[in-house]
């Protein structure tokens, strides 16, 4: 008989147990923006330089906005972005 109490739990309950769910969820969600992002640039033929202008903002906030690590994005630069 095994009695490792892990055994059927789920990861979304190990990583709720550690208490850091919410931010594992959080950096899995800002590299697939980041990456959807990307390809749209790709997409569209636009330049860093290009995306900044459209999105009126500035290189860095374009490069943390690319960043899949970094999760200090403000919705108002998504919503830029989206458009």
């Amino acid at each position: 008989m095994n009695n490792n109490p892990y055994i059927g739990s789920s990861l979304d309950e190990l990583l709720e147990e550690d208490n850091i769910l919410a931010e594992v969820e959080a950096v899995a969600l800002k590299r697939v923006l980041a990456w959807q992002i990307e390809q749209a640039m790709l997409e569209k033929g636009l330049t860093k330089t290009e995306m900044t202008k459209v999105m009126k903002t500035t290189p860095a906030a374009l490069d943390r906005l690319l960043d899949p690590n970094n999760t200090s994005v403000t919705l108002n630069t998504i919503e830029r972005a989206a458009k």
